[in-house]
């Protein structure tokens, strides 16, 4: 066993027997269809703490030649794949974690050094295969295969901590890009190359390097899908196994959207919520907001209308294609949203080609951003939403209709209103705080139509849904006879608890008090 050639499978043992392990031993499965085929190189990017290092652990403690891993995989998926025990540590595996030899290399090309340690190990297993002079890692690997014909299994994690860590220097960038290029680019020796990092590779400016990998990122995980973080089915075995509400759960930590997944859970915070029985921030606790900041407060154009529209709730069309990958040039706002979504911020619809807000975790990341300058409008805002909510669930409708009144001046600067869907991402922006005891959901299907907003309570939080009709230069009373016209409410008679009936209308000749608002109490009976 080896540090770099070869590793054993402690790291995957760590996590099988640790308090909470979910079975995502089926990516084994995808993995092995792509052993010494076109389709061998294969880079996944996530979001950090999304499991990346943990499957590479797994892939190395399967294909490592030298480990006895069968026991590892005892009752796990992929022991009831039929190629299990083919590939079952049959392979040389490399393994190489990027940010280490970033860290280590001081003042030493990080390839050189790399290729130095390495070389070195391997030197004590094949050293009778090459040049004892060799220091081109990738001359050794075409040595010893040659002589050997076995080929190898490379996993890199980190692959792109160049790209995030030494941003202001693109003659590095290339030199790095160079050196993967030509250690794994049609090479014979390469029967399974697995690389992943945050952001995706297919362009770094004019240089494509890696044009040979196959891509799942957060744009599109494609068959990856359910390895990318947990499903829906395994956070509620979770749920029920730890006693956690799952509805609760879910507005915290669901909302990473797939084509085939419409429910992907953060893994991290879910353990951690399991573990302590609390729901909190976890993910966003690991690094600072300032993260995040850098890059709300770019000017772009479109940039900060686009990220009021999300925290009311709206989707935003967003085109991923012209991104370039790094985290450094950026020529429109959609670069930003693109790499907000690589870094977990937003979640992304593809077949829609849109970028939301997730679920309550990361919506106060945005919050912590941007409460620390740029932003004091939208704040206000924010700030008075709980005390809207408690007017609207009181029936004040005078004192809501005011405090849109003055939403909409806070905001007038960023949102203009044009018509009834960007008043409803307005009023999405003045119920914020909503979010904590409620489901928002726009658009809700009835049945007879889609009533604009409904409030639906979280489990235990004993508050009336809201159902919210808006109508832009109409009357209230116009709202509130579509909401019982078309039954809107048909669609909640599952639901025991109290609904409140809410229409707004918005008249943009009243500058005044362009809000009027009407609020009723169902009586089902």
């Amino acid at each position: 066993m080896g540090i770099y050639l070869n590793p054993d499978n402690k790291g995957f043992w760590q996590a099988v027997r640790s308090e909470i392990y979910v079975d995502k031993t089926g990516l084994i499965a995808h993995t092995n269809k792509c052993l010494n085929t076109e389709q061998r190189y294969i880079c996944v990017s996530r979001p950090r703490r999304f499991g990346k290092s943990m499957a590479l652990k797994m892939l190395a403690a399967y294909y490592s030649r030298g480990c006895d891993s069968a026991g590892l995989f005892q009752g796990f998926a992929i022991e009831q794949d039929e190629t299990f025990l083919e590939y079952l540590n049959q392979f040389d595996v490399i393994f190489l974690n990027m940010q280490q030899f970033l860290i280590r290399a001081k003042g030493e090309e990080v390839t050189e050094y790399l290729e130095r340690i390495v070389i070195a190990e391997i030197r004590k297993v094949y050293g009778d295969f090459f040049s004892g002079e060799e220091t081109i890692l990738a001359a050794v690997l075409e040595q010893i295969y040659a002589e050997t014909g076995k080929g190898f299994v490379f996993l890199i994690d980190e692959w792109d901590c160049v790209m995030r860590e030494r941003q202001e220097s693109e003659a590095m960038q290339k030199q790095y890009l160079d050196f993967l290029r030509n250690l794994l680019k049609d090479q014979s020796y390469v029967a399974l190359a697995y690389m992943t990092g945050i952001l995706p590779v297919k362009k770094y400016g004019v240089h494509s390097a890696l044009n040979m990998f196959w891509e799942y990122s957060m744009t599109d995980q494609f068959e990856f899908e359910e390895y990318t973080g947990f499903t829906e089915n395994e956070v509620k075995a979770l749920c029920g196994q730890y006693g956690m509400d799952y509805a609760q759960v879910g507005s915290w930590y669901d909302g990473y959207r797939f084509r085939r997944y419409q429910h992907i859970y953060n893994p991290w915070s879910v353990v951690a919520a399991m573990k302590n029985h609390i729901l909190s921030s976890y993910w966003i606790s690991t690094e600072t907001y300032d993260a995040l900041k850098t890059y709300l407060d770019m000017d772009f154009d479109g940039l900060r209308s686009d990220i009021v529209r999300m925290l009311g709730g709206e989707y935003i069309r967003v085109n991923t294609l012209s991104f370039q990958n790094d985290m450094r040039n950026f020529k429109v706002k959609d670069d930003v949203l693109t790499l907000l979504i690589h870094l977990g911020y937003l979640g992304y619809n593809a077949e829609n080609e849109e970028a939301f807000i997730p679920n309550k975790e990361i919506i106060r990341e945005f919050e912590n951003a941007m409460s620390v300058g740029g932003w004091a409008e939208v704040m206000r805002v924010l700030k008075a939403s709980e005390r809207l909510l408690e007017d609207t669930i009181n029936g004040d409708a005078v004192s809501v209709a005011e405090a849109l009144d003055k939403a909409h001046t806070e905001v007038a600067s960023i949102l203009t209103y044009n018509d009834e869907n960007s008043l409803s991402c307005a009023i999405g922006l003045a119920y914020y705080s909503a979010r904590k005891d409620y489901k928002f959901i726009r658009e809700f299907p009835t049945g007879r139509g889609f009533a604009d907003i409904v409030f639906l309570p979280l489990p235990h939080t004993d508050k009336p849904a809201l159902v919210v009709e808006l109508k832009y230069d109409k009357t209230v009373d116009t709202a509130m006879k579509q909401i019982k016209d078309r039954h809107y409410t048909q669609a909640l008679e599952g639901y025991a608890g109290e609904i409140l009936l809410v229409g707004i209308n918005y008249n943009k000749d009243n500058a005044n008090k362009p809000h009027t608002c009407a609020i009723e109490k169902l009586n089902w009976r």
